[in-house]
């Protein structure tokens, strides 16, 4: 516990000792800025320059409680109640995965390949939005296109809605399992991009897995069952075929051990144009490929 009028440098020492089975030292002073930032409205450098100033009483309490929380390995971002993502804070809660950097790649991905067309009308569809923070952020930089968004969860639809509201913007969004596609679209949707990150992590990578994502994000949206780690992508897949246009784009966040296996299968579904893109750490994470006019 924290006593009166710590100084700064003293609390996140503090944090350091007691998340060390969790956390290593930079990732603490990461956790301390995050709070800082939320508390007093600090940047970066606001909080390395008053390390040496004094916290008053309330706001130790407060951060007695956010020390708690995080002990029992609850994600910061859940705990706050928001993560921010492509500049947008969005509201995050158990019910939806938290947005990710990698993530914010896809969609810039997606923008650069688009960035041309914000006056055009697009169609674009992502499926197993969780926060919507893919729509929302598509929908920001492509204002004159048509978004839709799917999701299984009815309560991270919900949350989903609030984000879209927050940032002003209008998405439809859709209750339904992917899986059952065509019980749920008609011939007539069609799109010109259709994206997702969705389930993709296998039952065998669970031992790696730190436990503030294992024990407190949505398994939903986490994992694929049994040992199909395609599965998802081949129905989203399947999907375009049918409701994406000639010439639209399908994009995928990936498991990065399963690449050029989700490639050939693209290949074999008749996609063309289709490629690998690494993220910022090199890995193997995003996909994108093209209906061709041949597309079965």
């Amino acid at each position: 516990m924290f006593v009166f009028m710590q100084s700064i440098a003293a609390i996140e020492q503090q944090f350091a000792n007691e998340l060390a089975d969790l956390y290593d030292a930079s990732e603490v002073r990461q956790l301390c800025y995050l709070l800082f930032e939320d508390r007093y409205g600090w940047s970066k450098t606001n909080y390395l320059l008053n390390r040496q100033a004094s916290v008053d009483q309330q706001d130790i309490t407060w951060l007695n409680t956010m020390l708690s929380s995080l002990k029992k390995a609850r994600p910061i971002q859940y705990i706050l109640g928001h993560a921010w993502f492509m500049g947008m804070r969005l509201t995050v809660n158990e019910t939806v995965l938290i947005p990710r950097p990698e993530t914010e790649e896809l969609v810039d991905l997606i923008i650069r390949q688009h960035g041309d067309a914000k006056t055009l009308s697009l169609r674009i569809i992502d499926i197993g939005t969780g926060s919507g923070c893919i729509a929302i952020a598509l929908k920001k930089a492509l204002p004159q296109a048509a978004v839709y968004a799917v999701d299984i969860s009815a309560d991270a639809l919900h949350t989903a809605r609030q984000n879209a509201a927050s940032q002003s913007v209008d998405i439809e969004f859709i209750n339904a399992d992917i899986l059952e596609w065509d019980t749920v679209f008609d011939h007539t949707s069609t799109f010109d991009i259709v994206v997702s990150n969705p389930p993709y992590i296998t039952a065998t990578e669970q031992n790696d897995m730190h436990r503030n994502v294992l024990n407190h994000e949505p398994h939903m949206a986490l994992f694929v069952q049994g040992n199909a780690p395609l599965l998802y992508y081949e129905r989203i897949a399947a999907f375009a075929t049918e409701h994406l246009r000639t010439g639209g784009g399908l994009y995928f966040e990936i498991n990065r051990d399963y690449g050029q296996a989700l490639c050939d299968l693209l290949h074999k579904k008749g996609f063309n144009d289709v490629a690998l893109h690494q993220d910022i750490q090199g890995a193997d994470r995003m996909v994108h490929a093209k209906k061709s006019i041949t597309n079965p």
